[in-house]
């Protein structure tokens, strides 16, 4: 759905001077380009009028730092060398014995990139070489060929070269001109690749399809294959494009008796060794190209009888293909010499059938040359005409070939038909055409466009037209998608006479085409300044008859006398009410700058006044806007304002954009809105600009297009884009902000954008093989269902979520409080059942609350109701019981209310639907918990039930009382506090039954609500209270016990629970003995002592058991020293001190040697250990932190070979018995293989960060021996010498062993300087793998980072300690 769209054209002149010289003037008849300087350099030949054998040749150069036309051509040097007179360049066999009068002498021209030099090859057979680094560059004569050449042509790489010689040999030589190869021209033999016959019969027999075995015996006589009397004779090389073969046609066969001269193709490897030969072609032609993607080898064939001769030469015929007369083919051709395919021409035939035009074109026109771009796109045919020479630029795609351009020479000075002399492709910019005429040099650069129509909703049409020569193919996508190369319509074009070229009377190609935003208008631009425009007629809607039906509106020609201008570019413009066409123009005279011309298009008629504005540079390009702006080479916007013929600069794109739009974006404000200009460049960046602030969408973006709310792109990662209008006018606004996520989606790889059509939310999308996919993109679809909801066209935007799959919540997410009071409307306009069903539905299974799902289905039943209850029953059912939770039992009810009122056929359909809706069993279960058995005989009859099943369970709840009956029903259904409340008024004799249904169903908390205030209150605070004691839930029963009023087994839950104040309140209470209590206090004791509650052990003994030695000594245990000598002195037991707290102190005092004696040795093996590991880590970090891999926790790596692991085994995947038993791994066991990961066991990298965890726990330890340490040492001193002796001990460990674990903690914690560590990304989910990666990443993370550095406890155990001599020291 492309087309070529002109960029720029340059034409560039000779100096004057050097044509106006006297003699022959010099024809440029050869270019070169020079990638390193830019340049173009021109070759033109003077020939003596004296002397036909010398001709004098002059190199040109011509920069192109910008455009071509900015520079002028400096003569770089000149020489003088001999024409093919002066040597033999005719051989036998090679020409037709005609010699072609006037033609170049140059054969090749062309730059060697490594030595910097032009290399000229003339017919002579003279090989010169011109080095363009010297100041003052003469030619040198390296060599020259006997018998002249032919043909000559470079290989890609400029590494090769292939000769012709005149001698009718074929020559391949290197770059330095040594000779690699020599052979025969016309070798006889196939070549390497001949076909092998591999037994399959012989050609008559196999099968040949539709055209049947007569068709596969013919076969074609050698004196029926000839040349065309087109034929220049000469010889032509063609390499393809990597370099690898190189292909030579050669007319042959004018000496051989029983043959014709012809045409013949040969295809030879690089080392020039003969590959394959053509199939004899009658009528092939002598132009040739090789494609350079290598698939397509091109030529021309003529068929039908020669236009002059009446009677054939022979019985053979014409020599030319069979066919129509005057039927002319470009034919393709593979490597292996077969045909592949072809298309016919568009040339016009001679006005009288059978007669010659003319001795040198017989038809009127004859084909020079062929040429294909060089990314294989585009084929240029040079076509050379009685009125002038053109060149025509064909595309294919879908297996059809486009005419898409056709460029004419530019009639000479004298009025002659133009004619080029040379037409060449530049080797790297793709689209750019190099042309040449005997004075002049035309440079013309192309870019792919897509026609399409900006029209917006309600009348976008999505028309797109794509230039197919003389016709436009226009398709509207709203309406119809027809796959190319087909159309919709084909609007076939014809200018009047009075507006066609003055020197070709014929309606050319056109050069472009532009359709209207407001009107359905196409405007058809010729190069040459004619425009049409076309009323479209275009249907939108379905319907029968045409979708198309275009109507002339008017024709006009913006050519003016005494200028030669291009036109290239036709833009619609909408300034207020009036339609305005603007065509932007270039003088080709001189450096002129672009030229735009406005016209209104209601008065476009040929006399209508045109208007036309200046432009600062020239090569610049429309803009597709509703304005009029131009955009400059340098990417500026200017805004041309068409009443002061000014134009006024209004943005910049960063570079130049030949892909642009301008649109407005409403920014929330009634009044105004802000313009935003698109621009896409030729290195694939999207650029966005509002005049102030400029942002790059995308860097690899390949198409855009725009709809009212989104900028649509995508991009070559195969991804289409969609970013909201609003949200880039927004990020403009603020520059700093980061690009936000646009949404996404998935697109076929090397899609385009072909148009969008918002009306039907679609996108149209062409594959790389031509082929069109129209996709509904969410956003889009999104977009309109919005708008829809917003305008309250419910209907529409239920149907296209229906269609489009889109999740029917969106009507209430959208705007939530609008939708409710909108609900009437929404039931009028939606209303089929089944589609209300359908919304009610997905309203349940959304993600919205169930107190608004409740609310919306409540007033769309309520409505429904209102309207027709009959009719939307089964709407007023689903309502119910999409609600969540649902309500069955309301729906239930409705059942019964309509079994009461209407006809039992919509009763019975009703409840089969609410059946379909709910499970069975379900719905049996609610209608019995309404305790209506009619209500279930029915749900049970329509479900199908077994009656086996359910009627004797219903014939025995109907034989019970009215409230058991229920208990029954609602144990049944498992609502056992409603079963309790419905039991517990069934009479008091059920109290039991009760108690029994409480036990079971631990319903104790409801239970005591029922009774609560009645005499069974406390009957149930018995049951609670010894459930709650079996549960060992103490301290709740003996609360509850107390309650109920039993002391006895509340003391003993008070006893079990060890509240011990609550247990003597109640002991005393009783009364009870004093031996009573004391064995009470005993046993309370002994269990707070177990529970390390000494000092509440010691208060219950002294209170309540009297026993002040066993007091004591629960006080010692517990180390409170303090409060044991309290004891001992205040009851006057002084004998408890030595015989208690002594040896306490003592034991005290190993228990604490003991624990330091672990500390330390824990300390020394750790720090060492850690040492260890540090230096490992950094001698060998592969072997440290590879131990652990989870990318191979699900890899089997034994083998059946006994040898040691290698780097390599640990990866290797190898078969063995072990392996078979391999899988994959359970949640279970990855959860357990993560513990493992943490659990620092020797070995793994995480053993270094379980070490310093236990030094820190370490650290904590010694803190808490300090403090027992500083509580213990006070007494130690106040006892006998033994114990200060072991005071004194006690704080020099203390102090040692701080000291040493002091200085572990600072050179563990020591951080060594780090390099710069990779950056790290977050998992991608919370998944086995996702923390298994997070676990390797944090590998590599230094543990002290991770562990907190420890703080030692102030030491408050130093204390002065006196000495043997009376003094005192300190520890």
């Amino acid at each position: 759905m492309r087309s070529l769209s002109l960029l720029t054209v340059a034409q560039t002149s000779l100096s004057a001077s050097e044509f106006a010289s006297s003699g022959q003037p010099p024809s440029i008849t050869a270019t070169a380009v020079d990638l390193d300087q830019n340049a173009l350099l021109i070759a033109t030949e003077r020939r003596d009028v004296s002397n036909d054998s010398e001709a004098t040749v002059a190199i040109w150069r011509l920069r192109a730092d910008e455009t071509p036309d900015e520079g002028t051509p400096s003569l770089v040097t000149s020489f003088p060398t001999p024409t093919q007179l002066a040597a033999n360049p005719w051989s036998k066999g090679t020409s037709k014995g005609v010699k072609p009068a006037k033609e170049a002498e140059i054969v090749s021209l062309h730059v060697l990139p490594d030595s910097h030099s032009l290399v000229v090859i003339t017919r002579a057979g003279d090989i010169t070489t011109i080095a363009l680094d010297e100041d003052a560059p003469t030619a040198e004569v390296v060599g020259s060929v006997d018998g002249g050449v032919m043909g000559a042509a470079w290989s890609p790489d400029d590494t090769l070269l292939v000769l012709v010689t005149g001698e009718d040999k074929l020559l391949l030589m290197t770059s330095t001109f040594d000779v690699l190869s020599e052979g025969p021209l016309h070798p006889r033999e196939f070549g390497e690749e001949a076909p092998v016959n591999v037994g399959w019969g012989a050609k008559h027999t196999q099968f040949h399809g539709s055209l049947g075995k007569a068709a596969a015996k013919s076969s074609i006589p050698p004196t029926a294959v000839g040349a065309s009397p087109d034929d220049d004779g000469h010889v032509r090389v063609s390499w393809r494009g990597d370099g690898a073969y190189f292909t030579v046609s050669v007319l042959e066969g004018a000496t051989e008796p029983e043959a014709r001269p012809h045409r013949t193709l040969r295809v030879y490897s690089r080392e020039a060794a003969l590959q394959s030969t053509a199939e004899p072609v009658p009528g092939l032609e002598h132009a040739l190209s090789w494609r350079p993607s290598g698939n397509l080898i091109v030529a021309t064939q003529r068929f039908g009888n020669i236009p002059g001769e009446t009677v054939p030469k022979s019985e053979a015929g014409s020599g030319l293909g069979p066919g129509r007369d005057g039927r002319h083919d470009i034919v393709f051709f593979e490597r292996n010499g077969l045909r592949h395919g072809e298309f016919t021409l568009r040339e016009s035939l001679p006005a009288e059938a059978g007669k010659a035009v003319s001795d040198r074109r017989k038809w009127g026109y004859r084909v020079r040359e062929v040429g294909w771009s060089s990314d294989s796109n585009v084929l240029s045919v040079w076509i050379e005409r009685e009125d002038g020479d053109i060149v025509q630029l064909w595309t294919t795609g879908n297996y059809h070939w486009y005419l898409k351009q056709e460029i004419a020479a530019p009639p000479s000075q004298d009025g002659a038909p133009g004619r080029f002399t040379s037409v060449q492709w530049h080797p790297e910019d793709a689209l750019r055409l190099i042309l040449t005429t005997p004075s002049d040099i035309i440079s013309r650069t192309y870019a792919w466009d897509t026609f399409a129509s900006p029209s917006q909703p309600p009348i976008d049409s999505g028309s797109v037209a794509v230039i197919d020569g003389t016709r436009i193919l226009l398709t509207p996508f709203r309406s119809q998608n027809v796959p190319p190369p087909m159309a919709s319509h084909t609007l076939s074009l014809q200018l009047p006479p009075e507006l066609q070229p003055a020197q070709q009377k014929r309606t050319p190609v056109p050069i472009h085409a532009a359709f209207a935003p407001t009107r359905d208008l196409l405007a058809v631009l010729w190069e040459h300044g004619v425009v049409q425009v076309y009323d479209l007629q275009t249907r939108l809607g379905p319907g029968r008859g045409k979708v198309m039906d275009p109507v002339l509106v008017c024709s006009r020609s913006w050519g003016s006398a005494g200028s030669v201008r291009s036109f290239r570019q036709a833009v619609f413009a909408v300034l207020g009410d009036d339609v305005r066409l603007a065509v932007l123009a270039t003088e080709l005279a001189g450096d002129a700058n672009d030229i735009v011309s406005v016209v209104d298009v209601a008065g476009s008629g040929q006399d209508a006044p045109a208007t036309e504005v200046g432009l600062p540079k020239h090569s610049g390009r429309l803009v597709l806007s509703r304005l009029i702006v131009w955009e400059a080479p340098d990417g500026r916007l200017f805004e041309v304002d068409v009443a002061t013929k000014s134009a006024s600069e209004v943005a910049q794109f960063p570079e130049f954009c030949f892909w642009n739009t301008h649109v407005l974006v409403d920014d929330g404000s009634e009044e105004t809105t802000a313009p935003l200009f698109i621009g896409q460049s030729h290195g694939s960046k999207l650029h966005v600009t509002n005049g102030q602030a400029t942002r790059t969408l995308a860097t690899n973006m390949n198409s855009y297009t725009t709809t009212p709310s989104f900028l649509v792109y995508t991009t070559t990662a195969h991804v289409a884009h969609f970013a909201p209008l609003k949200t880039l006018a927004a990020l403009l606004k603020t520059p700093e902000t980061p690009l936000p996520e646009f949404e996404t989606r998935r697109v076929e790889r090397g899609s385009r954008i072909v148009t969008a059509v918002p009306s039907t939310m679609s996108l149209v999308l062409q594959m790389p093989r031509g082929n069109l996919e129209t996709i509904n993109p969410r956003p889009m679809v999104m977009e309109i269902v919005k708008q829809d909801i917003d305008s309250g066209n419910y209907g529409k935007a239920f149907t296209a979520c229906r269609k489009h799959r889109i999740d029917l919540n969106v009507f209430v997410e959208h705007d939530q409080d609008a939708f409710i009071k909108g609900i009437p409307s929404f039931v009028e306009q939606v209303a089929d059942v089944d589609y209300i069903n359908l919304f009610l539905t997905n309203l349940g299974q959304g993600p919205l609350a169930a107190d608004l799902v409740a609310r919306i289905c409540d007033e769309i039943r309520s409505e429904l109701e209102k309207k027709d209850l009959k009719k939307y029953v089964n709407s007023i059912l689903t309502a119910h019981v999409v609600k969540r939770p649902p309500d069955h039992e309301a729906g239930l009810a409705l059942l019964l209310r309509l079994k009461a009122e209407t006809e039992p056929d919509l009763v019975e359909d009703a409840v089969k639907y609410i059946i379909f809706l709910v499970d069975a069993d379900k719905l049996f279960d609610t209608a019995l918990g309404m305790y209506d058995f009619s209500l279930v005989l029915m749900v049970a009859q329509h479900a199908q039930k077994d009656p086996r099943e359910y009627l004797p369970f219903l014939r025995e709840l109907r034989a019970l009382d009215h409230y058991y009956q229920r208990f029954r029903i609602d144990d049944h259904l498992r609502r056992y506090e409603k079963a309790l409340t419905n039991l517990s008024l069934a009479g008091p004799e059920r109290f039991d039954e009760a108690m029994e249904h409480v036990e079971k169903h631990q319903l104790y908390d409801h239970a005591l609500s029922i009774w609560r205030g009645t005499d069974k209150y406390e009957a149930v605070l018995n049951i609670y209270g010894d459930w709650l004691f079996e549960r060992r839930d103490f301290r709740e029963a003996a609360f509850v016990l107390r309650q109920a009023n039993r002391p006895e087994k509340a003391m003993i839950a008070h006893e079990k629970a060890l509240e011990w104040q609550e247990l003597f309140e109640l002991a005393v209470q009783r009364e009870l003995s004093d031996d009573e209590l004391k064995e009470i206090a005993y046993r309370v004791a002994e269990d707070l002592v177990s529970k390390k509650r000494t000092s509440e052990a010691a208060l219950v003994l002294l209170d309540y058991a009297k026993d002040v030695r066993q007091a004591v000594i629960a006080l010692v245990e517990g180390s409170h020293f303090s409060e044991a000598r309290r004891i001992i002195v205040l009851h006057r037991r002084p004998e408890l001190l030595e015989e208690i707290i002594h040896p306490g102190a003592l034991e005290c005092r190993a228990r604490i040697a003991e624990d330091m004696s672990e500390m330390r040795e824990q300390l020394r093996k750790q720090v060492n250990r850690v040492r260890e590991l540090r230096i490992r880590k950094v001698e060998e970090p592969e072997a440290f932190y590879g131990v652990e891999d989870t990318e191979l926790h699900n890899v089997d790596v034994v083998t059946d070979i006994s040898m040691a692991p290698t780097t390599f085994t640990r990866y290797t995947v190898a078969p063995s018995a072990m392996s078979k038993t391999s899988s994959k791994r359970s949640s279970r066991s990855k959860r357990k293989l993560e513990r493992k990961v943490g659990s620092g066991r020797k070995g793994t990298v995480d053993e270094e960060e379980y070490l310093l965890k236990s030094v820190f726990k370490l650290v904590t330890r010694f803190n808490t021996t300090q403090a027992d340490s500083a509580s213990l040492l006070p007494h130690l001193l106040q006892f006998t010498e033994e114990h200060r002796a072991e005071a004194a001990s006690l704080q020099l460990e203390l102090q040692e062993f701080a000291a040493e674990l002091s200085a572990a903690v600072e050179e563990i914690w020591k951080k060594a300087p780090e390099g710069d560590e990779p950056t790290e990304t977050a998992p991608a989910a919370d998944s086995w793998a996702a923390r298994m990666e997070a676990y390797e990443k944090q590998k590599h993370i230094n543990p002290v980072d991770k562990v907190a550095k420890p703080e030692l406890g102030k030491p408050e155990w130093k204390l002065r300690l006196p000495d043997a001599r009376g003094s005192t020291y300190t520890r």
